[in-house]
């Protein structure tokens, strides 16, 4: 029979600040984190905002040279590690390290480092390249280097699967606990994507807002006048643990994880399936594994990206599955205030599922203000709600048609 697994830390460095409660102030205030991007000249760009992590300096997780070393997307999840494992006390008690595991989520990994030595090898050529490239780049090291760190030496993998990255990561720590294999798992998804040749590429594919001059209003989930999402970075942890194991050793449990669902659409390399079917099934397969029924869920964290298409398809995905009650679930989107962080968007989300259902609290969508025909659910426009949420769920979507969705409840001893 498999256990209960439930969160007993949480850590991120965001767009809206580098820690969970700085993010958490953040997104109920309706506050946002999108502004000109300054990582790079984007001057020649369609798109030149981005929901960039402020103020974060490696230096205060490591030392000078172990920064040089790793790209900003292990950096951030190092940081964002450490706090979740502070609020987890769980190195303050004593562990089977070999049942301790890491699972994170990145789209790109060390995309920045690819791009710099790119640069190298034709100025300077071959012998100019970096020794510490391909272990700097490749998204594993996230991963890797968390367990390096800790010592931790269970089961240690990445899962890519686009902007379903760390949804799926966090879904497949999730079942190692449940089936044995670990006791702990430190998962979580990390993304530093903000760079000249991916806002190009992004667009090319017309995917990005271009509204630059009113970069706070650019990312409209959900509102008839969005143009595209706007790309943001960050890295985001939580851990997660059998119900005996945490209870064991006396660890806060701020939630607890009850289900996942992971489909594809098996139709197109962007666009949703017709009708979301491949979302409509992820919901299910979500709310069967937790033995849920859709008039439990009490709030939905949408993918929301604010582009046309994941919108309207999403709105239709949860209309299907819920019936009548979808015009009653309150859903709001992480998207409107941090941006898209890609692979680690799923764990920024999860997080703020987490949340709703430890303060009462339900994050607004901002910039909700031209109602779409076709987007016409409870979207939390503008303004933050308090509810009662027992049960959230997290719906993640992705290019190549992976769908995820994860269910968070409140923990109840039983």
């Amino acid at each position: 029979m498999s256990c209960r697994v439930v969160i007993t830390g949480i850590g991120a460095v965001s767009p809206l600040g580098l820690d969970v409660p700085t993010l958490w102030q953040g997104l109920v205030e309706g506050r946002s984190g999108i502004g000109p991007i300054t990582q790079f000249d984007a001057s020649r760009h369609d798109t030149r905002i981005a929901g960039e992590v402020k103020g974060f300096d490696p230096l205060n997780y490591m030392d000078r040279k172990e920064a040089r070393r790793t790209d900003r997307f292990v950096q951030m999840a190092l940081a964002a590690a450490q706090e979740a494992m502070a609020q987890s006390g769980l190195l303050n008690s004593p562990l089977d390290l070999e049942r301790v595991g890491v699972v994170m989520g990145s789209g790109i990994g060390g995309f920045r480092t690819l791009w710099d030595q790119f640069k190298v090898l034709m100025e300077k050529g071959p012998g100019a390249t970096s020794p510490f490239l391909v272990p700097m780049m490749i998204t594993d090291m996230a991963a890797g280097q968390i367990a390096i760190r800790y010592g931790f030496k269970g089961l240690n993998f990445v899962t890519t699967s686009a902007c379903a990255s760390s949804g799926n990561a966090i879904g497949e720590a999730w079942e190692a606990i449940r089936r044995g294999a670990v006791d702990v798992m430190v998962t979580g998804g990390t993304e530093a994507p903000i760079l000249s040749m991916a806002v190009a590429g992004f667009n090319a594919a017309r995917a990005l807002s271009t509204r630059n001059d009113d970069p706070e209003r650019a990312s409209r989930p959900f509102d008839a006048q969005r143009d595209g999402f706007v790309m943001g970075e960050g890295g985001i942890i939580l851990i997660l643990e059998s119900l005996e194991h945490a209870i064991g050793r006396g660890a806060p449990i701020l939630a607890e994880m009850v289900g996942y669902g992971s489909t594809c659409d098996a139709y197109h390399v962007s666009a949703p399936a017709p009708g979301g079917e491949g979302a409509i099934r992820s919901i299910q397969g979500a709310l069967r594994s937790a033995g849920l029924q859709p008039g439990d869920v009490g709030y939905i964290n949408a993918h929301g990206t604010s582009t046309q298409l994941n919108d309207a398809s999403e709105t239709l995905a949860v209309k299907a599955v819920f019936g009548d009650y979808a015009y009653r679930v309150p859903i709001s989107s992480t998207k409107s205030m941090v941006g898209h962080l890609l692979g680690a968007a799923g764990a920024i989300e999860a997080v703020a599922c987490v949340q709703s259902i430890r303060t009462g609290v339900i994050h607004p969508t901002i910039n909700y203000e031209y109602p779409d025909p076709d987007c016409d659910l409870d979207y939390v426009p503008n303004k933050a709600r308090t509810a009662d949420v027992r049960v959230a769920l997290s719906n993640s979507f992705g290019f190549g048609g992976h769908n995820v969705t994860l269910a968070f409840a409140r923990y109840e001893e039983r």
